[in-house]
This record gives structure tokens, sequence and C-alpha cells, in this order.
């Protein structure tokens, strides 16, 4: 069957001329001016009335979820009619029922007293059942064992990111492009951590190279590296002797690993005997008071309990007492009932039911989106073995197709969402122009939602490629509705 890409080939001819700079770009040009979004200077913008409400305020820009959620709603997404459209952008799991899991949870019960604050550092109840889960996963018979003393409990991944954050000196922090849109902000919020990028390859699966890490880590002087694994969002994960090479190396080179954990349960096997397999940076580690690796984890994703904002930070003691007094000013701490309600979820014998059930929905639900991607032509080159993102490269459409931004925005004119590539391209000062980022020609599509949403947005895909057969591409890349701030600006200038 001739697929639609296919059929684009005569359609080169019609196709507008290739945009170069952003510049060039109605959708590049929306998304600039977005507060926050302009690129940042050396000197500090003083005279700028979207971004300096008051006098010393700085946006810090959205999140790629956000400045998606507030495109939709420019053309037409509301809450209320959320049903009529693919949301495949969210970065959260679907929270209901699934084929041989335990039925959702819907009330919770709880004793009057944890009406109370709770400590910033979590319910010891609660951090005794994270030390012991991952004791029983990942550290059974080794001599150093993880206490209530190596876990705070916080109010979502971002909070414990951020106390982490807080409490870091004045260091050379890496990470890796792409990865997870929030720590761009973090980056860019913490002015003591230095950013260092290290572009990963997809013609190498988008694999951190250790090699290279050490080689930087010994010429830079970088001190920290904050990774996710598994990986927002190209859906590869380290594991196994590679895992083990990258905790050796924090040890070996006094260097702090920040691991986001999330996707721990997402790993796809390719035989039955494989599933509920998990992975962790905890089954390397030597002494979990000296190696200096900080896990974050949580309910959010693995639990598919977004809602609870329940997650927690694994590390040694006296980063955990740091976290403590960090939260005390950042956060304030978790909800007190939800972590008693909690404490129950964390069972070794319920987690690894869950994890099997989990695996096996998901896997199918990738498969499928993976299956009706390739019958339009839209082949993905690495395909995800973890985490519910696949990271689609445009490159081989028409122009301006051919971009993510451009292609987000005709997606929502078919009221579906996906999140352009370039928010994963973490970019604290905004310098950069965008044609020039290695994550311009892709989009993250989101398998986190029903079978039935994920059918829906692919449909939507499907029109847009088949409206670009039938009409040519020269009604593509313009005619985009202006954000309210937008509309603002051109009622002034009317």
């Amino acid at each position: 069957m001739t697929t639609l890409l296919e059929r684009f080939r005569g359609l080169v001819h019609q196709a507008v001329k290739e945009a170069k700079h952003e510049s060039e770009s109605e959708a590049h040009q929306i998304f600039r001016d977005a507060a926050g979004h302009k690129p940042k200077g050396l000197l500090p913008q003083t005279i700028n009335p979207d971004e300096e409400t008051v006098p010393g305020i700085e946006h810090p820009g959205s999140t790629g979820v956000i400045y998606c959620s507030d495109r939709a709603m420019a053309n037409g997404f509301t809450y209320a009619n959320a049903h009529e459209w693919a949301n495949l952008g969210q970065g959260a799991p679907e929270v209901g029922d699934i084929p041989f899991a335990a039925p959702r949870p819907t009330s919770v019960q709880f004793p009057i007293d944890a009406n109370e604050y709770a400590p910033t550092t979590g319910v010891k109840e609660l951090r005794e059942a994270v030390a012991n889960l991952y004791n029983v996963e990942y550290r059974q018979g080794k001599a150093s064992q993880y206490t209530y003393e190596n876990v705070c409990i916080v109010p979502g991944g971002r909070a414990g990111l951020s106390r982490v954050a807080a409490v870091i000196g004045s260091v050379y922090t890496s990470y890796q492009i792409p990865d997870y849109t929030a720590y761009d902000q973090m980056l860019s919020a913490f002015k003591k951590l230095v950013p260092v990028p290290t572009a990963l390859d997809a013609e190498n699966q988008y694999r951190l190279d250790i090699k290279q890490l050490r080689s930087d880590i010994q010429k830079q002087g970088l001190q920290v590296v904050l990774a996710s694994n598994p990986r927002n969002p190209t859906g590869q994960v380290v594991r196994g002797k590679e895992l083990q090479e990258l905790v050796d190396l924090g040890r070996e080179t006094s260097t702090t690993l920040i691991l986001d954990e999330f996707y721990s349960w997402y790993i796809y096997p390719n035989t039955d005997a494989e599933y509920g397999n998990t992975v962790s940076s905890a089954e390397y580690i030597d002494d979990v008071n000296k190696d200096s690796v900080i896990i974050v984890n949580g309910l959010t994703k693995n639990w598919r309990l977004p809602g609870w904002r329940i997650c927690w930070v694994v590390g040694p003691k006296n980063l955990i007492s740091a976290l403590s007094q960090s939260g005390s000013f950042l956060d304030g701490g978790a909800s007190h009932p939800l972590q008693i309600a909690s404490i129950p979820l964390l069972r070794p014998e319920y987690v690894h039911s869950e994890r099997m059930a989990l695996q096996k929905h998901f896997k199918a639900k990738r498969d499928h989106v993976l299956k009706r991607l390739s019958e339009l032509g839209l082949t993905v080159s690495v395909p995800p073995e973890a985490t519910f993102y696949i990271w689609l490269n445009l490159e081989g459409l028409p122009p301006p197709l051919n971009n993510g931004l451009t292609f987000f925005e005709e997606l929502l004119k078919e009221k579906c969402i996906v999140v352009p590539g370039i928010f994963f391209d973490i970019n604290p000062s905004h310098r950069r122009n965008l044609f020039s980022s290695p994550c311009h020609h892709f989009i993250r599509i989101s398998f986190g939602p029903p079978i039935e949403s994920l059918d829906k947005g692919v449909d939507a895909i499907a029109r847009v490629l088949d409206r670009a057969h039938k009409d040519g591409m020269r009604a593509f890349g313009h005619g985009y509705k202006p954000t309210e701030t937008d509309a603002s600006e051109h009622a002034k200038h009317a």
C-alpha cells in the first residue's frame, strides 16, 4: 500500500521555500512572543512589559506542556470539551483501571492528626516503606541498606529536583539533549548551577557515552550530572553494565549523579519472561551514605497517581537533612493524608503485580501506535524501549511540516496536542536559533492516554498529511491563532 509520505514525493515542487531561521516562521514567532521565551542577553532586560510586570521580576518562561496547553486553548481547547481532543502531549499516564491491575483508589482514610502539617522530610512510616521497597527490589544481599533516614518525601518530582538544586553549590552541571523540559526552568532559576550541555546522537540510539562523560568531568570540571533514566523524551534506558559504569564513574570522580527515575517501571521486554523487570541506580550503589547518587521517583508515573503529588528523593543521610531545610522554605512538604494513604501502595507484592499489569498494557499501546504511524510512512527510527513517549522525526516531510513547532500548530487545527521537540533542547539562555536545534525536526507523542485517545490523535496526524497531499504545501505554516497576550498586542496595533 502506498503511504501518504510516499505520495509526498510528487509534491516537492509545490512546497514553499524552506525556512532557515525562526524569524521566517510564524509558529516560531508566536513561540518567541510568549513571555519568558525571548533570547536572554548578557545584560538583563529592563524594559519588557510582558516579562517584567513589577520591577526586578523576570518571567521564567513556560515548560513544554504548559505552552502547548496555552496554544491549545487559543485554538478552542477547554477542560469542558477536553473529550473532543486527543491530548498526546500530556506527560502523565492514564489513571483509570487497566487489565489485571488493582482497582484505582477513590477514597482515603487517615487519622485525625493527619490534618496537621507533616514533617518536611515526610511521614516516617512512608519513608520506611520507600526504603524497604528499594532494599527488596535492588539491594538484596548487600551490606549497605537504605533506612528512612535516606528518604525525603516531596510534593512532586519538580519539588524534589528544586529542593536538590537549592542545596547544591556553585558547580558545573552536565545534562544531555534531549531531556525533560523542566530541567530548563530549574537550571535557569537556580543561578548557582552552571549548565554544561551534551547532545546525544540518534545514530548512537541516544545512548549516554560514559567514556565521553568521563573526559568531560576531567577536562571541564563537572561536579553534577543531571539525567532522566529511563529517558524522557527518547524512550531509551541506561541499565545493566552501562548503568553500573555510570554509578562507578560518579564514585571514582567524586561527581554527584542526580537521576530522575520516574519511568523505572516502563520497561518493555522482548520475551514474556522479562515482564516485571525494573531499573534503578540503587542496584549499583556500594554505600548508600557515601556514594553521591541522588534518586528522584514517586507515585506520579509508575503508580499512575499524578494527582497525589507524592514523590521522594533517595540519597545519603546528609543530603536528606539538607533537603528538609530547603523544603521548609520552598514547598512546606507533601500532603499528610495522602502520605498516610500511600504506605500500603509500596508493599513489594503489590508493586510487582501492578508493574506486570502496567508493562503489558503500555507495551500493547506502544506497539499499536508505532504500527499506525508506520502505516502513514512515519517510521520511528529509534523506537522507545521504555517510558510512554515516542520521539518522532519529521525530517522526511516537506517544509514547513518538517519542523516540530509548525507540525504542532497544524495538529491543533485538528484538535490534537503533541509537544514540539524544541522544548527538550535544554537551553536556559534561549539564545540558540531554534532552527539550529538538534530537536528542531521532532515532536514527542505520548502514549500515556487511553487507546481511544491515541487512535483519535493518529487520525489527526493522518488528516494533516492527507490535507497536505490534496491541497499542497502552501496552506501550511501560517494563519495560526494568537494566544491571549498576543491578541492584546495585535489589538493595540490594529
